[in-house]
């Protein structure tokens, strides 16, 4: 059985009234196992409730009498709120996360970005990479690009690139997505890694930047 504070109360549970909350004189009774118990005084169903140690919760409050139901209202309320919470994520999924660095970034710093976008294409959202150049750095893009290829290839199997990477002003960026469930290979070895890597360094290595004016 529920047992709550009247401080707050209707910010816990506003959806719906449950035990003495109920004010009408006569509800239509649904069982714990969805019996059709039928119409009884409200009382009478507070009482039945009481007697399981559930709660009595008005299910249908605009029908003619209300529809309650006897139930364990803390574990409806759990069940509940795990749904809400899968029904966010599945909303949230495809944000588009920003991650900035320099392109004479320390390898230090680097992993901590590459960890970070791991992180998020994980939760299944996008992240865009801003390589961000300043002063005489712009006379070396190269610098960006070997940046891309290197966050690209740590995160080759959970991520993949979408679209082509872009040189814009002082901004070289590009965008990476969730991989797909058949990219996903299984846990590596080292030896296995070490084996893949010199193709992995050709892939990446491919990576090819579009200019815009």
């Amino acid at each position: 059985m529920v047992l709550y504070k009247k401080e707050g109360y209707k910010n816990i549970f506003k959806e719906l009234n449950i035990n003495h909350r109920i004010r009408c004189k006569e509800v239509r009774l649904i069982g714990e196992d969805g019996e059709q118990i039928g119409v009884v005084a409200t009382d009478k169903a507070l009482q039945m409730a009481n007697e399981k140690g559930l709660d009595l919760v008005e299910v249908a409050p605009t029908a003619v009498p209300p529809v309650c139901k006897i139930l364990d209202y803390g574990k409806y309320r759990y069940e509940q709120t795990k749904k809400e919470k899968k029904v966010r994520l599945g909303q949230r999924s495809g944000l588009l996360k920003e991650i900035r660095v320099r392109p004479q970034v320390k390898d230090h710093d680097l992993d901590i970005k590459i960890n970070l976008a791991r992180k998020f294409v994980s939760e299944g959202d996008k992240v865009k990479v801003l390589v961000v150049f300043r002063g005489r750095q712009m006379v070396h893009p190269e610098l960006g690009i070997k940046v891309l290829q290197k966050i690209a290839g740590d995160l080759k199997g959970v991520a993949q690139l979408d679209g082509q990477p872009i040189h814009e002003g002082r901004i070289m960026s590009m965008i990476l997505s969730p991989a797909s469930s058949k990219q996903l290979a299984p846990r590596e070895t080292k030896e296995a890694r070490a084996g893949k890597e010199a193709q992995d360094n050709k892939e990446t290595k491919e990576i090819k930047v579009k200019e815009t004016v």
